[in-house]
């Protein structure tokens, strides 16, 4: 039986990252893209009730929605691909670690779909500051992450969140895909005055790990995989 796929993200579909998924995804299935007409990165689980979500066919099977990721979900399971039997979302432009999870959009997808009852995975590249995206290797490593996840069963509720690591310059070793829990611990908080406001300019890269957790294997150069419960953290 052929896999039904859907494919969103919080970059907009226009970003390289989705692009990469989308490529990668057509080898598990038939893939059906809905994802949003413009970027909402950080945008959490917000989903919109107060006006009409448009939506509109770009190319064939491919959706443009004028929502947040999570709308996209709900539309694309509730209109456009009510069979799907997976939800992808990504590959994100950066990490979503440890408690990036409660603010992501990328990641609200996915938690969306386990909330219908359809399992999902989330993936999303980090990048140093200053570093460079590798999408060649970033969809070779997903396809990688997919295969070994696709076919262990979930509970209802649950999803998988995948953060790739940084892969600009890495040649000292190849990535392990490790298996790992979600780091609990608060990002760092810092803000600079600017223009009469406050500009955040906390350090993603300095934020606290723990030894085997997601923050750490994906900061130390392997991809973490880390099964999640919308039911608990």
């Amino acid at each position: 039986m052929i896999r039904k796929i859907l494919v969103t993200n919080d970059d907009g579909i226009d970003a390289p990252g989705i692009a990469t998924l989308i490529k990668v995804a057509r080898q598990f299935g038939e893939v059906t893209v809905v994802a949003p007409d413009r970027a909402h990165s950080g945008c959490g689980h917000r989903v919109t009730t107060d006006e009409p979500i448009q939506f509109r066919e770009v190319q064939s099977r491919q959706w443009a929605v004028t929502g947040t990721p999570a709308d996209c979900a709900r539309v694309g399971l509730w209109q456009l691909v009510r069979d799907a039997d997976w939800v992808f979302s990504g590959i994100n432009s950066g990490g979503n670690l440890g408690v990036d999870v409660f603010m992501s959009g990328t990641v609200a997808a996915v938690r969306e779909a386990a909330l219908q009852g359809k399992p999902g995975i989330a993936v999303s590249h980090y990048r140093k500051s200053g570093g460079q995206f590798d999408w060649d290797r970033a969809a070779c490593f997903t396809q990688q992450a997919i295969a070994a996840l696709i076919d262990q069963a979930l509970d209802h509720g649950e999803f998988w969140n995948v953060n790739l690591p940084d892969l600009t310059g890495q040649s000292d070793h190849e990535p392990q895909f490790i298996a790992c829990p979600l780091n609990p611990l608060h990002l760092p908080i810092h803000f600079e005055r600017e223009d009469g406001g406050l500009r955040y300019r906390g350090v993603y890269h300095d934020r606290p790990r723990t030894r085997g957790d997601d923050v750490d294997v994906c900061f130390s150069g392997h991809v973490a995989l880390t099964r999640m419960s919308v039911w608990r953290p």
